[in-house]
């Protein structure tokens, strides 16, 4: 007999989040908990570097996000958003795309969950899980020129049949990655995750990369370095300066609950590159 299909807690999200409005398929709430979602739940991929199994279920991805406090990449924040949508009435496509910012020529992969929403306004983009990058609202797809999200402007390119989502970096707009409209099923996603998780070349698995989006400053770290870009163009780094320092940090700027045992956290934190 099938497994019951899971159902989310919303009550418990929307505590995760600090979300207190109504629970109407509107862009108006899309658009809150787009902004939401990635001030509360850091991107990060501590399990990779730690050698554990990333499970893309709903159920799990529910536990370790929400139940456990933890974050997750992309697979998982958009997974679990996609999820609180689809509770809420939206009609919620996956989508995939290749990733262009800071890859390697030809190692462009399709290695990117994002999320399409369907309004009565038109059709949206959604993705809270791209990093120190991510967006923090949704964006519409056929929208011409600049969009303003909480974090910045970004925009949606058309080029043939596919899409670039784009934003400012470094001063210069910037392609974050590419998608086509192809529906993504969960076993697509469950073998480009497994590339991602387990396989060698992939950085997840000997580099520390996490973020958090709060409101006016993006956070990011990776390995020892920590970036806090403001609202107003500064841009502060620090270095940090063994793996105590960065679980601190882990845990009081990012608002993770570290996953144990300690020891072995800290031992892959002490293998980090600089």
């Amino acid at each position: 007999m099938a497994d019951a299909p899971h159902t989310i807690d919303l009550d418990a999200y929307f505590k995760r989040i600090g979300y207190a409005g109504p629970r109407t398929a509107t862009f108006e709430t899309l658009r809150e908990l787009h902004a939401l979602h990635p001030a509360a739940i850091a991107f990060e991929n501590l399990d990779p570097l730690r050698s554990v199994r990333i499970r893309l279920d709903p159920a799990s991805v529910e536990k370790k996000l929400v139940g456990e406090g933890r974050g997750g990449y992309c697979f998982e924040q958009n997974g679990l958003f996609a999820q609180v949508l689809r509770a809420l009435n939206f009609t919620v496509t996956g989508l995939a795309a290749r990733v262009y910012v800071r890859t390697e020529p030809g190692k462009i992969r399709r290695s990117h969950m994002l999320v399409k929403v369907d309004l009565p306004e038109g059709v949206y983009i959604a993705d809270v899980g791209f990093g120190a990058w991510a967006l923090s609202g949704p964006l519409k797809l056929h929208g011409e020129g600049e969009q303003e999200t909480p974090h910045g402007p970004a925009r949606v390119v058309p080029v043939g049949e596919q899409f670039d989502v784009q934003t400012i970096v470094d001063g210069a707009w910037t392609t974050l990655y590419r998608f086509m409209l192809e529906e993504q099923s969960p076993a697509d996603y469950e073998v480009t995750n497994w590339f991602c998780s387990t396989h060698p070349d992939s950085r997840f698995l000997t580099e520390l990369m996490v973020a958090r989006l709060p409101v006016g400053r993006r956070l990011g770290l990776l390995n020892h370095r920590l970036s806090i870009h403001h609202a107003d163009g500064r841009t502060e780094r620090h270095e940090l300066k063994d793996a105590d320092e960065v679980a601190e940090v882990l845990e009081k700027e990012f608002l993770i609950r570290l996953p144990g045992p300690r020891d072995q956290l800290l031992s892959a934190l002490a293998k980090l590159p600089r």
